[in-house]
Parts: structure tokens; C-alpha cells; sequence
């Protein structure tokens, strides 16, 4: 589940929700999604800032910086668990490793059009 939260919160950062709705500019937006989640994400230069909780109050955050074609994560769950990972992109393959808020270490990668 915290994998799930953590892909929730790298997906909005990074691409947005498609059922959130948003008040804000494209630098600072303030947003609900279906699940009853609200955030705020603010952009300054290449870091994007994510802070947010859930409907039973638990707040979780995510910051992501981006240099060159790698963005690196870190952030708090909502149990309170720190956690932190990257995400290359090298043509149409992306990468992603880091650990989750458990400590374990997780990996993935996409080639094609189904990576964003």
C-alpha cells in the first residue's frame, strides 16, 4: 500500500490526476482528487513541492528535483515513514529505484509510450 501511496504521489507531482479537480496557477495549485485526498503542489525551478493528506487526516509530502534526465524523490508517508527514489529517462525507457517507506528497496523500468 505505501508503494501505491508513494506511485500516487510521484504521478501527481510529476503528471498530475486525471479526476482532481484544481484551483491555482501552474506553479501553485491546491487540488482533490476522487478519493478524497487534497494537496497542494507548488513549483519552484526544477523542484516540485507536494503536500497533502488523506480523508482520515494522516499528511504525507514529496519533493522532486529534477537535474538533467533524472528526478529525485524524497518524502514523508502517511504513517509517517520516510522514503526516497529516482526516475531516469534515457530515450523511451524510464527508471525508477529507491526505498520505500518500510526501508525496502524497490525497481521498475518502461520502454515505449506507456512511461509517462
Amino acid at each position: 500500500m505505501k508503494r501505491i501511496i508513494t506511485g500516487l504521489a510521484l504521478s501527481i507531482a510529476l503528471v498530475g490526476p486525471a479526476a482532481a479537480a484544481c484551483v491555482g496557477s501552474g506553479s501553485l495549485r491546491t487540488c482533490m482528487d476522487d478519493s478524497g485526498n487534497t494537496y497542494t503542489v507548488q513549483r519552484l525551478g526544477n523542484t516540485t513541492y507536494v503536500d497533502g493528506s488523506n480523508p482520515n487526516g494522516s499528511r504525507w509530502s514529496q519533493e522532486s528535483t529534477t537535474i538533467g534526465n533524472t528526478t529525485f524523490h524524497n518524502g514523508t508517508a502517511a504513517d509517517g515513514g520516510s522514503w526516497n527514489g529516482t526516475t531516469t529517462r534515457i530515450g523511451n525507457t524510464v527508471i525508477n529505484s529507491g526505498t520505500d517507506s518500510d526501508g525496502n528497496p524497490y525497481s521498475s523500468s518502461c520502454y515505449g509510450r506507456f512511461c509517462d
